[in-house]
C-alpha cells in the first residue's frame, strides 16, 4: 500500500494527486493508494482520498505503507522517517499557490542530500522516481544523529518556517495606513509633530488590533520606535530640509526594516 500525505497546510495541492493519478492510469502504480489530502480538494476512482484522520489511525497507515508520498513538510517528512520507510517528497511551491514561499524546495533537497528520502523536484518525473524507489535504501533515521539535528537546527534559524512578508505584511499595512493618516491630516496644516504623535497612536493602536509580534519588552519598543521617528522627523525636515512627505515615507520605510530585523533576532 502507497500512503500519500499533503499535511495540515491550508492550501491545496492538487498537482501531485493529478501526478500518481496519472501513473495509476499507465500502470506504474499498481499498489492501493491511501490519500491524506487535508485541504486538497480532488475525486479520484483510482485512489482512495480522506480529508484527516486521528494521529494513531495515520501512525497505523504509516506502518502498514511500503512506501510514503509526501509533501515538503518538515513533520510528514519526519513522521515518515520516524517508520522507517521509502520516502518520496515533492515540495510545495508558491506559484501554484500552494504555500506562501518555496522554503520547502530547500527542505526537500537536504534532506535528499543526506540520503533520506527520494527528492520529486519535478512531478513528470515520478514514474522514474517511483522505479527508483524499488531499490532505494534509505539512510537510517536516527534523531540523536547530530547532522540530522544540524539539519533541523538550520532549517528553523533560516527559514523561520515563514517568508519575510508574510511574517511582516500587518507591519507594512500599518506603515501604508500611518504615512496616507499623515498626508491627510497634513492638508489641514496640522503641526507636523503632532500630527507625527496622533500618526504613531494610530499606528500602535493598529499593532494591537492586528496582534503583531510582541517584542521582549513591549512598552521599550513603543518609546525606542517613537524616538527613532521623531528624531528622523526632525532631522529631515528642519536640518535637511526635505519635503515633509518625502520625509515620512522615508521614515516609514526605515521603520519596517527595524522591526523587520528587531522580529527576525526575536
Amino acid at each position: 500500500m502507497i500512503l500519500v500525505t499533503l499535511g495540515t497546510q491550508d492550501k491545496s495541492m492538487i498537482r501531485l494527486l493529478k501526478a500518481i493519478d496519472k501513473e495509476i492510469e499507465k500502470g506504474n502504480i499498481k499498489d492501493k493508494v491511501l490519500v491524506q489530502a487535508g485541504y486538497t480538494k480532488y475525486k479520484s476512482k483510482n485512489m482512495e482520498i480522506f480529508k484527516s484522520v486521528s494521529n494513531d489511525k495515520l501512525e497505523e497507515l504509516m506502518e502498514e505503507a511500503s512506501l510514503i508520498i509526501t509533501h515538503g513538510g518538515v513533520g510528514s517528512i519526519l513522521t515518515a522517517l520516524s517508520h522507517h520507510k521509502k520516502v518520496i517528497a515533492t515540495p510545495r511551491l508558491a506559484k501554484y499557490n500552494e504555500h506562501t514561499n518555496d522554503h520547502q524546495k530547500q527542505i526537500v533537497e537536504e534532506f535528499g542530500r543526506r540520503g533520506y528520502i527520494l527528492p520529486l523536484k519535478d512531478l513528470t518525473k515520478l514514474d522514474k522516481i517511483l522505479e527508483k524507489s524499488k531499490t532505494f535504501k534509505p539512510k537510517e533515521f536516527n534523531s540523536n544523529n547530530e547532522n540530522f539535528k544540524e539539519l533541523i537546527t538550520n532549517y528553523i534559524e533560516k527559514t523561520n518556517h515563514t517568508s519575510w512578508f508574510n511574517r511582516d505584511k500587518f507591519v507594512i499595512l500599518t506603515a501604508i495606513i500611518n504615512l496616507f493618516v499623515f498626508i491627510i491630516l497634513n492638508l489641514t496644516n496640522l503641526n507636523i509633530y503632532l500630527n507625527f504623535s496622533i500618526c504613531y497612536l494610530i499606528s500602535c493602536l493598529l499593532m494591537a488590533l492586528f496582534k503583531v509580534k510582541k517584542m521582549s519588552n513591549i512598552f521599550t519598543t513603543i518609546i525606542c520606535f517613537y524616538l527613532i521617528e521623531g528624531l528622523s522627523l526632525l532631522l529631515f525636515v528642519d536640518n535637511l530640509n526635505i519635503d515633509i512627505t518625502l520625509s515620512k515615507i522615508l521614515i516609514n520605510i526605515l521603520t519596517v526594516v527595524i522591526y523587520h530585523f528587531l522580529v527576525k533576532k526575536n
